[in-house]
């Protein structure tokens, strides 16, 4: 997920549809499903059918599994990235779908090579070797020696109240946050570009997860080449490092990053499985979650229980044959963690088409697991139907909690979507520490994943699609380019937007 970041304190949750949501704004309707004006009649009977049959025939984990173990990491523009769309591709069509179909796009493709960083005392050559990984996107060669200034959190506020002493220094930044309490976190990307704003010349990122985790990931915003190496080193190795800076305040200590990476363009390619609604089929529901990964391990988390949520959804509704209302597209999106690639490219391609507004709906699953309630992501309008849909799965499934909020968050493939004003709804999963701390790391594997629990993901989100897919009125649309202003800053999204050089709006 690219907007993951552990890191994904707080803010991480509330910034992924699908997500896990530690806290959002809840926002509870009393009106009871039976008087829900939207749901038809024979929604709970086909809620009931899709339970059974995931229930008893479900394969998301077995086919992450498979998967897992025959292709690997699933980075986008890799063999092993090819490899993963063709296996979802197949996966599809064995499933019974006539309209399978490949979307590429081109990016530009990043991967790492060898990376050092060494740090000495300004006056001594007394260098201290640490261990380090590669952020995403930092340049194909790069080879720095500079001041070293610790920039905290790297927070705007923090890098303002350092403005006269970044510019030409190395800025040491923490993925996450520590000691801000109440404060929303910026992404890695987010964070890199305010450092570069400020005259940096290399950024240190601190992982925050205790036990020598070094985690990667995307350094830039724009899914571009950044101007400076940016690079992470682990939570003892920060805290070394800290120390070390202290013990050293005269001389002050320097760092040395030598880079190579490999950089090319490439054309990657989203997979999309469509099945043909029956009285709106013009009407577009999609359904997606990214297929790639990160390339130290096999994103078994991040996204392979989001992604093969999906495909396995996408199973259940062609087993059962089931026809709702309204068309809905299976997305298997590429070039997540690189920057939104796929999604961004399918959204610009809707609206150079004109075709954006026959979007009704987008799902998006981004490391959910085990949801227990649904976010209508900030659109008011829409809790009364989410509420309704929850009260019909929890008859169906009396242990779903129907813990609803409402709050719109960015970084995933939802965004380029979203920030069109096409409606967004994401699932509110929850993921355990012990699993949380291994995102975009070496222990992102198959162990982590709990068969239970993805197979929730899948039932309870195969409900709340169908429900969006044959509703009879879906109380929302998508919302105009002022509308859509005002809806992002009341979601309070403008900011970490600026930062990223995309917020259209001229004030």
């Amino acid at each position: 997920m690219h907007r993951k970041f552990y890191p994904h304190s707080f803010v991480f949750f509330l910034i992924v549809a699908g997500t896990v949501t530690l806290s959002a704004a809840f926002t509870m309707d009393p009106t009871p499903a039976r008087n829900s004006v939207f749901l038809r009649p024979s929604v709970a009977k086909v809620f009931g059918r899709i339970n059974s049959d995931i229930l008893k025939n479900g394969r998301a984990y077995e086919t992450l599994a498979d998967a897992s173990n025959q292709i690997g990491h699933r980075l986008t523009g890799s063999p092993n990235g090819a490899k993963a769309e063709q296996y979802a591709y197949d996966l599809l069509r064995s499933y019974g779908f006539k309209e399978v179909r490949y979307e590429p796009f081109e990016v530009e493709s990043w991967m790492r090579d060898t990376v050092t960083l060494a740090v000495v005392p300004n006056k001594s050559d007394n260098f201290r070797d640490v261990k380090v990984v590669s952020l995403a996107h930092s340049p194909v060669e790069a080879h720095i020696r500079g001041e070293i200034v610790d920039v905290g959190n790297g927070l705007e506020g923090d890098f303002v109240a350092l403005k006269d002493k970044i510019k030409g220094k190395i800025a040491l930044i923490n993925i996450g946050l520590s000691g801000a309490k109440g404060a929303r976190n910026l992404h890695r990307s987010e964070k890199t570009a305010l450092a570069i704003q400020y005259g940096a010349i290399g950024v240190i990122m601190v992982n925050l997860v205790p036990g020598n985790v070094l985690l990667t990931g995307t350094a830039s915003v724009t899914g571009k080449l950044i101007p400076i190496p940016a690079v992470c080193i682990s939570y003892e190795s920060g805290m070394s490092l800290r120390q070390w800076m202290a013990e050293e305040a005269k001389d002050r200590l320097h760092a040395v990053i030598d880079m190579t990476n490999i950089s090319r363009k490439i054309k990657a390619r989203n997979v999309v499985a469509t099945l043909p609604g029956s009285d709106f089929p013009n009407e577009k529901i999609v359904i997606g979650g990214h297929l790639d990964s990160w390339d130290l391990a096999t994103g078994a988390i991040d996204n392979g229980i989001g992604s093969f949520s999906v495909l396995d959804i996408a199973r259940t509704f062609r087993k059962l044959k089931l026809k709702p209302r309204r068309t809905i597209e299976f997305v298997m999106f590429m070039g997540e963690e690189q920057g939104l690639l796929g999604s961004r490219a399918m959204a610009e391609d809707l609206k150079r088409r004109g075709q954006l507004d026959n979007v009704r709906y987008v799902m998006n699953l981004d490391m959910t697991n085990d949801p227990t309630g649904i976010n209508a992501f900030g659109r008011d309008d829409m809790v009364s139907f989410f509420k309704a849909v929850g009260e019909t799965i929890q008859q169906v499934e009396p242990a779903f909690q129907n813990q609803m909020t409402n709050q719109a968050g960015l970084h995933s493939d939802h965004q380029p979507f979203m920030v069109e004003g096409v409606p967004i709804v994401g699932m509110n999963g929850h993921l355990t520490k012990e699993v949380l701390d291994c995102y975009h790391a070496n222990c992102d594997r198959i162990n982590l994943v709990n068969r239970d629990q993805m197979q929730n993901t899948v039932r309870y989100s195969a409900m709340v699609l169908y429900a969006l897919a044959d509703a009879d009125a879906i109380p929302t649309r998508r919302f105009d380019d002022t509308k859509t202003r005002d809806y992002l800053i009341a979601q309070g999204l403008r900011t970490p937007l600026q930062i990223a050089n995309e917020w259209r709006w001229k004030e």
